[in-house]
């Protein structure tokens, strides 16, 4: 199926590529691919390249880029989550970074450096010395956040519209370091976790289909443990409206060398594989859609 990548004011903001025709109730969004680094963050950064980039879910767009396809849109970042992190909620401004943020109670995420504005990448590493300017933050918000949510959000209600049902996954990776004290799959750490807030943003059968969809490709799955789906899969996954929302989490170590941020030269079998995968996962839900069209 022919896809077309769509431009409009905010293709600095994110890349959308779109089926030619829409032919699933699903959305694949990469939140955290995006590597287009502002020359500010490089500047003010008295970290290196490689290590500001470690909190980036890399290439994982690349992994998912067969989504348009199968008939399903693709969203990926292009800011790289050290400027803007998109899978928080919009006022998760830590007061560690943020001068002037509001006092309001502090999540684990903000205790942890992890705001919408992040003040540090993996290892608790900062990623600056010093303060951010409220306003600074808010343009950032206004300028990133925004859009990308606008974005994702429409792409849902025009998969929902039609069929009255729409399941976005929510595609990340994870460092293999992370999955230490994650649940043993036939004796090994799991390759694919999959996450759906314990059952709160999804129903049942689109969890139990996307787990035997990755399993039955030969990956170890684990579900919602140790991630069980961050503020993207909360905010969009309404089971009784019939909106689903499942995170998906890569080990890293599979596809890429996580220390150089480089692919591995078996690259190309993986993401055959997770093609494989959309292809099937873009089935879920068809049949809702052939009742529409009748």
């Amino acid at each position: 199926m022919a896809m077309t990548t769509q431009n409009d004011d905010h293709d600095k903001v994110y890349a959308l590529t779109l089926p030619q025709r829409r032919s699933s109730v699903a959305v694949f969004s990469s939140p955290h691919s995006g590597r287009d680094y502002p020359r500010a963050l490089l500047e003010r950064s008295h970290l290196d390249a490689l290590t500001l980039r470690s909190s980036e879910d890399a290439f994982v767009e690349q992994l998912f880029a067969a989504a348009p396809g199968c008939g399903a849109p693709l969203i990926a970042a292009r800011y790289p989550r050290a400027w803007i992190d998109l899978n928080r909620s919009a006022d998760e401004l830590d007061p560690a970074l943020v001068a002037g943020a509001p006092k309001a109670p502090r999540s684990p995420r903000i205790n942890a450096g992890l705001g919408v504005i992040p003040r540090v990448v993996s290892e608790s590493r900062a990623i600056h010395h010093g303060k951010i300017s409220l306003s600074e933050a808010e343009r950032r918000i206004a300028a990133c956040y925004r859009p990308y949510h606008a974005k994702l959000r429409e792409l849902l209600d025009q998969a929902h519209r039609p069929a009255g049902m729409a399941i976005l996954f929510d595609c990340h990776s994870m460092p293999h370091d992370a999955l230490s004290g994650a649940p043993r799959i036939r004796g090994s750490r799991p390759e694919i976790v999959l996450g759906d807030r314990f059952g709160a943003s999804c129903d049942r059968w689109v969890m139990d289909a996307a787990l035997d969809i990755f399993t039955g490709a030969g990956f170890r799955v684990a579900r919602n443990s140790p991630f069980a789906g961050g503020y993207i899969t909360q905010a969009y996954g309404r089971p009784s409206r019939r909106y689903h929302a499942i995170q998906v989490e890569i080990d890293r170590s599979i596809y890429m060398d996580e220390r150089r941020i480089e692919k591995r030269a078996d690259f190309a079998v993986v993401q055959r594989q997770i093609s494989d995968i959309i292809r099937k996962l873009c089935q879920l839900g068809t049949d809702s859609l052939s009742v529409a069209a009748e």
